[in-house]
């Protein structure tokens, strides 16, 4: 059960922004083996002037935050990164150098679904 959260540059049509949730989902379902239907993804429109980056960054950079249980290994991480970043190179153009991708992994104590505590 990832949470993705990607902050982006308002502006983007609905299509690119289905594409980039695909390609996300898709980079989890190879690296991890979550299910088709496990999709908790949200985007983020922000606009230019309160988005501060490198100079170097394109108005195509994201943030792209996965929050997920603890558990995967270095390699899943890795090949997690270097799955959604191809895949959105190849997709949508974007350059490697605009994806930014963070990993969290709160302790199961900080997690609450449907209510209850995860142990």
């Amino acid at each position: 059960m990832p949470l993705v959260r990607i902050d982006m540059i308002k502006g983007k049509s609905d299509e690119y922004k289905q594409t980039l949730f695909d390609c996300v989902h898709e980079g989890l379902m190879e690296s991890i083996g979550i299910e088709d239907w496990d999709r908790f993804q949200r985007i983020v429109e922000i606009d230019r002037k309160d988005f501060e980056t490198p100079a170097e960054k394109t108005d195509d950079f994201m943030i792209i935050e996965i929050t997920m249980f603890k558990g995967r290994t270095k390699e899943q991480k890795k090949s997690l990164i270097e799955g959604i970043t191809s895949k959105l190179v190849d997709r949508l153009k974007i350059q490697p150098t605009d994806v930014f991708i963070v990993i969290n992994e709160p302790d199961n104590e900080n997690w609450g679904l449907g209510g209850n505590q995860r142990s």
